[in-house]
């Protein structure tokens, strides 16, 4: 894994196929010049009375509040703007605001579908074909013959899964039939269309109907856009998103993304975290605390997520290091392959996993054997990208499949009826067990299982 920064792997995007992502980051005092920093405050909701003065008597400005987490978003010259600011009575954390930049293992990246596959032999003809993560999770589609197994829900109104990603190209027609909405918090973009190809695929595999089937062909997608081009974002805008998801009332917010906290101090605990990730978390709980089920990827770096300190080892430093978003309120999920191994990229750990479902692989034999040329590329995920339909693989395709699952969940009992908590519940004691008997670190509570699921 690629280090930029000696100091921190912070929150980013799970991008294309197996992925760790690194930061440009780094102290104040180490950058001249002006600098952008977040600023938590102890109260949680509300910015306390005050606040504009301590920011100013340290040398900040406020570039944007966030009352709703309790943060804002300042801007200082002031090389002595952190120690100075945290001093006062108000401050949980602060910390530079990070920008986040995709990084793919070497060797790896998606791959479009062969000239021979893109020709249409009829509806269905890819999810036919080769679409065996959305049979795992369906049981060959049996779960569409469930209420509420399609997505569609008993009360008749939508059942919504923000995909909070790189956009989705809303005019592929595997995707106009379930696209809804979508909003852009990428400063300077106002369109939610993706031109990367990452929420795309995502978005085909929670509601895909046409060539390729989605787990709910009739769930609803809204895309929550909040990386751009090149791939960065940052954490406030990553946390408006959530925000404004939860207040538009999605049911479903799925991220596939995340990354990693180094804290040089090893007696740091998995809450003790820098800024961003503090107020990032704030907002996860803000959006379960408005009733969405919020599902995220356990990361694709073969990473044991219960052992900070070897993961420390791990990227070459000392302390402890975190996966972020850390919450264990998410529903965090790992992925398996066709063999419903753990595939070979997942991160795993006791205490850090819930569930696994398909992000897909090239199959065992070409690790057992040592031996590439037995990789079997139709073992990963294909789904939708802008412009036709890729294989990807990743954690970050595991989660939106348990997504899905969800909005499957609460279209069966209606809108607003269940709890996040509750939907939590039901995926992991519907799951099948796999790997060790019981809860493991590899796989969590089993494969996510529509079928158990909705029966």
């Amino acid at each position: 894994m690629k280090k930029r920064s000696a100091l921190m792997l912070a929150l980013a995007l799970g991008m294309t196929t197996v992925t760790g992502l690194t930061v440009d980051g780094g102290q104040a005092q180490a950058q001249a010049g002006e600098q952008q920093f977040l600023v938590v405050f102890k109260q949680d909701s509300g910015l306390p009375a005050g606040y504009e003065s301590v920011i100013a008597n340290a040398g900040g400005s406020v570039k944007k509040a966030i009352p709703q987490l309790g943060a804002v978003q300042v801007t200082s010259s002031n090389p002595d703007f952190l120690s100075t600011i945290e001093g006062s009575s108000l401050v949980l954390n602060a910390g530079i605001e990070n920008t986040i930049y995709p990084e793919t293992v070497e060797g790896e990246s998606f791959e479009m579908l062969s000239a021979a596959d893109a020709v249409n032999t009829g509806s269905a003809d890819l999810y036919n074909r080769y679409g065996w993560d959305i049979k795992q999770v369906t049981g060959d589609g049996a779960a569409w013959n469930l209420t509420g197994g399609t997505g569609k829900s008993v009360d008749g109104k939508n059942i919504v899964v923000a995909v909070v990603d790189t956009g989705i190209d809303y005019t592929h027609p595997d995707l106009q039939k379930n696209y809804l909405y979508g909003k852009s918090f990428v400063p300077g973009i106002a369109d939610p269309r993706d031109d990367n190809g990452h929420g795309t695929h995502v978005a085909g595999s929670i509601a895909g109907v046409g060539r390729i089937l989605g787990v709910g062909p009739d769930l609803k997608v809204a895309a929550y856009r909040v990386f751009g081009p090149t791939g960065g974002a940052q954490t406030s805008d990553i946390a408006n998103a959530l925000m404004t998801a939860a207040d538009d009332n999605v049911d479903v917010v799925n991220m596939s993304l995340g990354g990693y906290d180094w804290f040089q101090d090893p007696s740091y605990a998995t809450k003790d975290v820098v800024a961003d990730v503090r107020m990032f978390n704030r907002a996860i709980q803000y959006a379960i605390k408005g009733g969405v089920t919020v599902v995220g990827s356990a990361g694709n770096n073969n990473y044991d997520l219960s052992s900070p300190g070897q993961l420390s080892q791990t990227i070459g430093a000392q302390g402890a290091t975190h996966r972020s978003p850390s919450s264990p309120t998410l529903i965090r999920v790992a992925a398996n392959g066709f063999e419903l191994n753990r595939t070979y990229y997942s991160n795993y750990g006791v205490g850090k996993i819930d569930v696994t479902a398909p992000g897909g692989d090239y199959g065992t034999a070409w690790i057992t054997q040592n031996n590439p040329a037995l990789r079997n590329g139709n073992l990963r995920a294909l789904s939708t990208v802008p412009g036709g339909y890729a294989w990807y693989m990743g954690t970050s395709m595991a989660a939106p499949k348990t997504a899905a699952l969800a909005g499957l969940i609460i279209a069966q009992h209606g809108k607003d009826v269940l709890s996040p908590q509750q939907v939590k519940s039901i995926i992991q004691r519907s799951a099948t067990d796999i790997n060790k008997p019981g809860y493991d670190g590899e796989s969590g509570f089993g494969l996510i299982n529509a079928v158990n699921a909705l029966k």
